[in-house]
């Protein structure tokens, strides 16, 4: 049964999200006994392989009896994998980049969603109303741009994409607004611009707005844009269940990207995303090897646009 998450409040919690071998047996904790693993999840697109990971049994041969809640962003998961509500948790890098400058106590354990890396079409991009004046991501320099957490991923993207076509970010007006709000904002007239994710991106395409930047693929190729994180804790004391979970989901990762199909119809168990946009939004890719350089990459640009407030420590955060 799906729980709907209880937000938990932690002093260091200073962030909001915007993300196998077959060879172990149904024994793999070496007991025989089944491990109860609850995980923070986004009810969104990014997460989908946990879901059929989890229908296909992935997780039950190693020894997992997993459980998703589901919660609005990492504000709310991180705290609850510091406190051992859930044992892992889904959030973008720079959320977890964010928390580890600040000397919360987490550690990356699996990929979790990545870029296409294709110009022709990503999970994400910039778009613009059908008919404004806005072609190209330089154009979006002094407009206001809807991002769904402000100094996040989304905005240090946004920026490179501007800095790339020639234009200066300095003075974008960024605002926060969730993801779903954004077409009709858009198409309103509200604001310039917005950075949306699927299924967002095709509702506002779907009522004709235009892209005008991919910004992830701006940023870095086949950027990794979230992943899967434990506590420091639960990562000293149990590293079996650790690597149980890797497992599974490195194998979860390898079947989505192979079965596009079966990832649209597992999307319907968690969401409400209409079939027409489902058929039609482009879905990401889930390597399931994480991209360092793209996460340095990523690093390097939200230090220089003062997200961060020192450099995060990679070598301690990712596997």
């Amino acid at each position: 049964m799906r729980r709907p998450l209880v937000a938990l409040t932690l002093a260091t919690a200073l962030l909001v999200a915007a993300c196998g071998s077959d060879s172990s047996s149904d024994e793999a904790d070496g007991t025989g006994e089944v491990t109860d693993v609850t995980v923070g999840v986004i009810p969104i697109v990014d997460v989908a392989p946990i879901y059929l990971g989890d229908e296909k049994g992935f997780f039950a041969k190693r020894g997992i009896n997993l459980t998703m809640e589901s919660g609005q962003g990492g504000a709310a998961i991180v705290p609850g994998v510091v406190s051992d509500q859930f044992q892992f948790g889904f959030s973008n890098v720079t959320s977890l980049m964010t928390a580890q400058v600040s000397d919360v106590p987490i550690k990356v354990v699996s990929n979790g969603v990545a870029s296409t890396g294709s110009t022709d079409g990503d999970f994400g991009g910039v778009a613009v109303k059908g008919d404004s004046p806005i072609q190209t991501a330089a154009d979006l320099a002094g407009k206001k741009v809807a991002v769904n957490t402000l100094k996040n991923i989304g905005d240090t993207s946004v920026r490179e994409s501007v800095r790339k076509a020639g234009g200066d970010p300095e003075n974008i007006e960024f605002v926060e607004m969730p993801f779903p709000q954004m077409p009709a904002a858009l198409e309103n007239g509200d604001i310039d611009a917005a950075w949306m994710v699927e299924p967002s991106l095709t509702v506002a395409k779907d009522a004709g707005a235009r892209v005008v930047a991919w910004n992830f693929v701006d940023t870095a190729p086949e950027l990794t844009v979230a992943v899967y994180f434990t506590s420091t804790k639960l990562a000293q004391e149990n590293p079996d269940l650790v690597t149980r979970f890797q497992e599974a989901m490195a194998e979860s990762l390898s079947y989505a990207n192979a079965h596009p199909d079966e990832v649209r119809d597992v999307l319907r168990s968690y969401t409400d995303i209409d079939q027409a946009i489902l058929d039609a939004m482009t879905l990401p890719q889930w390597p399931a090897e994480i991209n360092r350089a793209s996460i340095e990459r990523v690093a390097e640009l939200g230090l220089a646009d003062g997200v961060f407030d020192s450099e995060p420590d990679l070598d301690a955060l990712l596997p």
